[in-house]
């Protein structure tokens, strides 16, 4: 692959040298993804505007799915950056790696929630009826169906993104579930 390098705020639009800012007093710094978006006119800014758009979902379930997406789509950068958003968002290392398989046993609703996320993108969105019924017994309704899609398709541009770019992951290395589970 060719080597893609992560741009620096020198190197994009004034537009973007100002996300770029914003940014940096939000999170104390720029991630190599968003950076990377930021290559781009406008997917940055696009991107961000879907990522904080309105939802039904909390934080702490969207993290649900970011996790057990991540893992399926085996993106690192995204692995890494969302256990640590997990931990700071109240999963203990435990809880997070269990996410990352798709369940949560230690709540029923939330377990719900990661299954269906798991069959979404193993299914390619042909997701079983089973699984849809027992999201809805576990407690969730249509619109947080509809989020909830909404939300791995918004996991997977990253993941997509790093996977394609491979830009270096800047937060705390993810273990493998393999070297955690061992």
């Amino acid at each position: 692959m060719t080597n893609f390098n992560v741009p620096t705020r020198n190197e994009v639009s004034a537009s973007n040298q100002a996300i770029f800012d914003n940014l940096k007093k939000a999170v104390g710094f720029v991630p190599n993804i968003y950076a990377t978006m930021a290559s781009s006119e406008n997917a940055l800014k696009n991107f961000l505007d879907f990522q904080n758009a309105k939802t039904s979902l909390k934080t702490k379930e969207k993290e649900v799915i970011n996790l057990a997406v991540s893992e399926l789509n085996q993106c690192q950068y995204c692995l890494s950056a969302h256990t640590a958003i997990a931990g700071m968002n109240g999963y203990t290392p435990e809880q997070i790696i269990e996410l990352r398989t798709g369940t949560a046993s230690f709540d029923s609703k939330l377990d719900a929630l990661a299954k269906l996320s798991k069959n979404i993108v193993e299914n390619r969105g042909a997701t079983s009826t089973e699984v849809i019924e027992d999201f809805f017994a576990a407690g969730w309704t249509k619109e947080n169906l509809i989020d909830t899609i909404s939300q791995v398709g918004e996991i997977t541009i990253t993941n997509y993104l790093h996977r394609t770019t491979e830009v270096p992951v800047d937060f705390p290395a993810a273990q493998s579930i393999e070297l955690v589970t061992a």
